[in-house]
């Protein structure tokens, strides 16, 4: 039997592309059942627009949950979350638009596998006038085939231990996932919590297929940009800040909620290797020389290639970045 589908999308200020966005749901070749709409205060004129389609009377239930004081966009994204009704939940921004075909593959993967908690994929990168960047999401995540091969193989935790991959504006999730990964950690962005527990506890599955237009404008929450030789030098050379000691406070809220979901003693393990890891490199001196030591000694150990975003490159980066 085919699974109920609910859109989460959460919106604020959104009424420049929100209307190019909910068309592309409702013109989908596989209809969601419900599409639930999180508003966290807008005031140019989104919540008309979105009154406006429900007043059209679409095939599609759509339900506004108004808000009064803004949540951002982890706590609204699980505001929507928790009003949906599906079996499987389609996350959702507000400026993109979505494949026709968009519904309809996820559903056919998660049907295909019993086991899916978590279902992604790649995105044709536009400009705000909906023109091709002329690259794509995963290419600017510099996304590998041998990543995706070990995702979808079945050990996702590997990866997203190192670095978030899972872009929520193509992600899919099922409903059995919300019992381990409710409530959000303040630590994590949902999507990237999303990935990690989904991978902690069961299957995730990639798809190389763009799913959707993800927009990149001026007022993008969470953009992208070309993993280019220039930007990577730049970031390596950007001073530490707490860097290290958010990824250390990210660690230990994954630990913890391992500790209590279930028997998953090697992503918990996984969990307990990252968080020693993070929390030696929020110790590591302001002192480039005085930080070789031990840089090295958990380059030695493996630690960079099991644990960290960038391998190698992390261990001239943690020697060489500013304080």
């Amino acid at each position: 039997m085919s699974r109920s589908v609910s859109v989460a999308l959460c919106t604020y200020n959104g009424a420049a592309y929100l209307g190019d966005q909910l068309r592309s749901i409702l013109e989908q070749s596989v209809p969601p059942a419900e599409i639930v709409i999180a508003d966290d205060g807008s005031t140019d004129g989104t919540l008309e627009l979105i009154e406006g389609v429900i007043a059209a009377g679409p095939a599609v239930s759509i339900r506004l949950l108004r808000g009064v004081a803004p949540l951002g966009v982890t706590r609204n994204f699980e505001r929507a979350i928790r009003a949906t009704t599906g079996d499987l939940v389609v996350l959702c921004d507000q400026d993109d638009v979505w494949h026709p075909d968009r519904v309809a593959v996820a559903l056919r993967d998660f049907e295909a596998s019993p086991g899916l908690l978590l279902w992604h994929s790649d995105a044709r990168l536009v400009d705000g006038a909906g023109a091709d960047l002329g690259f794509g999401l995963f290419e600017s995540l510099a996304l590998t085939s041998a990543d995706i091969a070990e995702i979808n193989d079945g050990d996702a935790l590997a990866v997203y231990i190192r670095r978030n991959l899972v872009t929520g504006a193509t992600a899919v999730i099922d409903r059995r996932l919300l019992s381990a990964a409710l409530p959000f950690p303040d630590a994590w962005v949902h999507d990237e919590w999303l990935g990690a527990i989904a991978a902690a506890t069961g299957r995730v599955h990639v798809s190389t297929t763009a799913s959707i237009d993800y927009r990149q404008h001026s007022t993008n929450q969470i953009g992208v940009v070309r993993p280019t030789l220039r930007h990577r030098i730049g970031r390596m050379l950007e001073p530490r800040g707490d860097r290290y000691a958010i990824l250390a406070a990210r660690a230990e809220a994954l630990v913890r909620r391992l500790e209590t979901v279930g028997d998953h003693p090697a992503a918990l393990r996984l969990a307990e290797r990252k968080l020693e890891f993070e929390v030696e490199r929020a110790r590591y001196p302001q002192n480039r020389l005085a930080r070789v030591r031990p840089v090295l000694r958990r380059l030695r150990s493996g630690s960079y290639r099991e644990l960290s975003s960038q391998g190698t490159l992390d261990v001239v980066r943690d020697i060489i970045q500013p304080a």
